[in-house]
């Protein structure tokens, strides 16, 4: 890259936005890392050359900090949303209201390339209240970015996730694997995919105004998902399908302690299918080859395997 161009990422500490990060600094970007704990992204210097990725103080919920942190900046991408609300970190404060205004301050810096990143679930019409918040985000960010790129992903897996490896930590410990929504169909995308996918979108402004929806190559039932995980670890534990009487009442518990476990909202959440429309993969329109499950998934939850071979036993209720 000839010239000197620079990128911020809010939320860059984070699951997708280490990846983001990185690809950013191969193609010479000079990146600011903009989050609430600015001390717990200065590992990511390591990425890059030196000086080159920077962290920075910012809240999506404070003007003043996302002004410095885009100012000047050749593309902005917003990574920040939380799961459910905890204190101000809430889904209307953060979800909604954050995207809105970091959307709004860099339009004002006349940043030429904003991409926020959503959820494949993002509806007005959620059956959860985080569906309708990033519907709700989108939608103000449209407001004052109309040429916004907005990424949606089904679940993302990768090494961190808490996906993958919070079912194989339960089917270390629990005499048998829970599944809520035993059903309900995931298209889960591996991060570096999703990552691939924000750092081409930000290169021009030849996406602005498009929707991105990503999904990896095959469509999975939170069964077969439960079922891979104790086959990869070879744990001979039987699946336990959760009555939905019982999961209620499990989330009207859990979601009163500490860590959030299971709450009502993402029971809610659970119970939709998050699968790409045919025909719609965000993938294709970039050339992208999506990795899959199988390639990526057993190479990081080697650490989780029990005994030899696997009994694949179900418990329907």
């Amino acid at each position: 890259m000839s010239a000197r161009k620079i990128a911020t990422v809010l939320g860059g500490g984070g699951f997708v936005g280490r990846y983001v990060v990185q690809n950013l600094a191969r193609a010479g970007y000079e990146v600011r890392v903009a989050s609430r704990r600015p001390d717990l992204t200065a590992r990511l210097r390591a990425l890059g050359r030196v000086g080159q990725i920077a962290p920075f103080y910012a809240s999506v919920l404070d003007d003043a900090s996302i002004a410095c942190a885009v100012q000047g900046a050749d593309v902005v991408i917003n990574l920040v949303a939380v799961l459910t609300s905890v204190k101000q970190q809430t889904l209307q404060s953060v979800n909604v209201e954050g995207a809105g205004r970091v959307a709004r301050i860099a339009a004002e810096a006349n940043v030429p390339v904003f991409v926020q990143m959503s959820a494949l679930g993002a509806s007005e019409t959620a059956l959860s209240e985080y569906g309708k918040s990033r519907a709700a985000g989108e939608k103000i960010v449209r407001q004052y970015r109309p040429d916004a790129v907005i990424i949606r992903p089904s679940v993302i897996f990768g090494p961190e996730d808490h996906f993958f490896n919070m079912f194989a930590g339960l089917a270390r410990y629990l005499p048998c694997l829970p599944v809520y929504s035993a059903h309900a169909r995931l298209q889960p995308v591996y991060v570096g995919d999703v990552a691939q996918t924000i750092f081409m979108v930000a290169q021009s402004s030849a996406f602005a105004g498009k929707e991105f929806l990503l999904g990896g190559p095959q469509e999975m039932t939170m069964l077969d998902i439960a079922r891979f995980v104790l086959r990869v670890t070879q744990r001979h534990k039987p699946v336990f399908i959760v009555p939905s009487v019982v999961a209620k009442l499990q989330a009207m518990i859990l979601e009163w302690l500490p860590g959030h476990f299971l709450t009502q909202d993402q029971l809610r959440m659970l119970a939709s299918d998050n699968v790409v429309p045919t025909g719609r993969s965000g993938f294709d329109a970039l050339g992208i080859v999506p990795q899959s499950v199988e390639a990526i998934v057993p190479s990081y939850l080697a650490r989780f395997r029990g005994g030899e071979g696997q009994k694949d036993i179900s418990v329907p209720v």
